[in-house]
């Protein structure tokens, strides 16, 4: 009899320990989400509102405001991107000394400086050298407001999708720089703080692709709303829609090749050997139809080590934190996880490595991206300086030139897209080192392919005017902006100036959302 009662206790404590296992080797339940009733209205924008329903949140979302911490790669410091001379605050080591030149003749080439916290965006998008502030119109669309505010909520209820195609500049001044930047009413509806999505682009897209952001898995939600903008987009062809309205290009899929594939049907250019094409702008050294990435973290991300294991934007990039001693919040201070010392986010799962052997395996990856983009970088100015001694070469020129000129200029296009999409991701490869080298892997084979098909198109006469050091057949160009092309001096100082239009001379108009002139009388 005791040993049956043995044996029972034996065969229940052996149940219970493989219903035990049974249960940790499930799929964990996704957490439960806070509810919220708040006290403000669902189409309230400004930053200020929340800071009296959620103190802790809005001090951690204040922190944005720092813009003097840096780690190898980046930070909050707002140096130009292409001076690798200077040090801080004007240039940084890490800088790509060919931005001006491979975007030459596009505002990107005016200026393009190092991101500061989302608090700042309203304010530095004001200061652009990208956005005419020499005249009454901006030169660019009212659709670059659409990642700075949620003020694009009531923008386009007021106009609808006419807003796109109107300036930047009509604008300007309907902005207040602090509650009306990046913020609060951008990922949550203000009455329950529910995660929502106020992107017209992304509603699109999931909308076509039979979804619905309400019943998406909570992680997926997540990584949307912060890949509202942190994507690659560009501004509709009046042909295909509402002209101006920003596009996610994604229905080939997200990868380099099949982004590139969808652009070759989406534009309304007549450009011999591109027609059909989209087109950002067409490079006047080259005369290449050329587009401008973006910054493509969430196609970056989705299929790298992390997007695949299910670990979202907001894993790394607010991590929980326990500012009271109780409540376990996520931190709203967006930004590098590098920045912590003790690299906690990254120690959420990795918690056998130390905060040195993660920041070494980091730099490890972006060490060795950087060094290939810097040679993606370089080949595709030798492919623009190519196709521009084959345009004019005077000589014999082989029977099939139009079309070498047309192979040319697309595999340069190609190339520089390619390099772009990982220059202007803000990981330095991270995010899914694989996909970024073979990126620029590709990127590289392109150009270089442009390059040689330029030189055939010259009868191969100018192959040894491209040999040797990029740098001394084309110089980095350091300075150029608005102002400085209405200054001929200024454009007989680089080789590639002689290329652009000398700017009317003209006195600034804008100081951030303040006219410093007045309107002119209308008719």
């Amino acid at each position: 009899m005791r040993n049956q009662r043995t044996m029972t206790a034996i065969v229940t404590m052996s149940l219970a320990l493989v219903l035990a296992l049974a249960g940790c080797s499930s799929e964990p339940a996704e957490p439960q989400t806070p509810q919220f009733k708040t006290k403000l209205a669902t189409d309230e924008i400004r930053n200020s509102a929340f800071k009296a329903e959620f103190p802790l949140h809005y001090e951690t979302y204040e922190r944005n405001n720092e813009s003097e911490i840096m780690t190898e790669y980046g930070g909050s410091v707002p140096y130009n991107k292409h001076d690798n001379v200077n040090p801080l605050p004007e240039g940084y080591k890490h800088a790509q000394p060919y931005l001006k030149n491979l975007w030459l003749g596009y505002p990107f080439s005016y200026e393009y400086r190092a991101a500061r916290g989302h608090t700042h965006a309203m304010k530095d998008i004001l200061n652009i050298d990208r956005l005419n502030r020499y005249g009454e119109k901006a030169g660019l669309p009212a659709t670059c407001w659409n990642c700075k505010t949620a003020k694009m909520n009531v923008w386009l209820k007021a106009e609808g999708d006419g807003f796109w195609a109107k300036d930047f500049n009509q604008f300007r001044d309907q902005v207040d720089l602090a509650d009306d930047t990046i913020g609060c009413a951008n990922c949550h509806d203000p009455s329950n703080m529910e995660l929502r999505l106020y992107s017209v682009p992304l509603q699109d897209y999931l909308k076509a692709s039979g979804k619905d952001f309400k019943t998406l898995p909570r992680n997926d939600q997540r990584a949307l709303v912060c890949g509202q903008c942190h994507v690659e987009y560009y501004f509709q062809d009046k042909s295909f829609g509402p002209a101006k309205k920003p596009v996610f290009p994604w229905t080939e899929g997200m990868d380099p090749e099949q982004v590139y594939t969808y652009y070759k049907t989406k534009g309304d250019t007549t450009i011999p050997g591109f027609e059909g094409n989209f087109v950002d702008w067409v490079h006047p050294v080259s005369q290449t139809p050329m587009l401008k990435a973006q910054h493509p973290e969430y196609e970056t991300w989705q299929n790298g080590i992390h997007g695949a294991a299910g670990v979202t934007c907001a894993d790394c990039h607010m991590s929980y934190t326990r500012l009271d001693g109780k409540k376990k919040m996520s931190n709203h201070h967006w930004t590098s996880p590098l920045k912590d010392p003790e690299l906690r986010a990254c120690r959420q799962c990795h918690t056998d490595k130390s905060p040195d052997y993660l920041r070494e395996r980091v730099l490890f990856t972006q060490d060795k991206v950087w060094e290939q983009l810097l040679i993606a970088q370089e080949i595709s100015v030798k492919a623009h300086e190519a196709i521009r001694l084959a345009a004019e070469f005077a000589g014999d020129k082989p029977a099939n030139y139009d079309q070498l000129m047309i192979d040319a200029r697309e595999m340069c296009r190609k190339g520089q897209f390619f390099w772009d999409l990982i220059s202007a991701e803000n990981s330095v490869g991270f995010h899914n080192p694989t996909k970024a080298l073979n990126t620029l892997a590709q990127s590289q084979r392109y150009s270089q392919q442009a390059v040689d098909i330029a030189v055939e198109a010259a009868a191969f006469t100018t192959g040894q005017a491209l040999a040797g050091d990029i740098k001394k057949i084309v110089p980095p160009i350091m300075k150029h902006s608005r102002e400085l092309q209405m200054d001929p001096a200024h454009l007989a100082s680089h080789p590639w100036f002689k290329y652009l239009p000398l700017l009317p001379k003209a006195e600034k108009v804008w100081d951030e959302n303040r006219r410093l002139v007045p309107a002119a009388a209308s008719n």
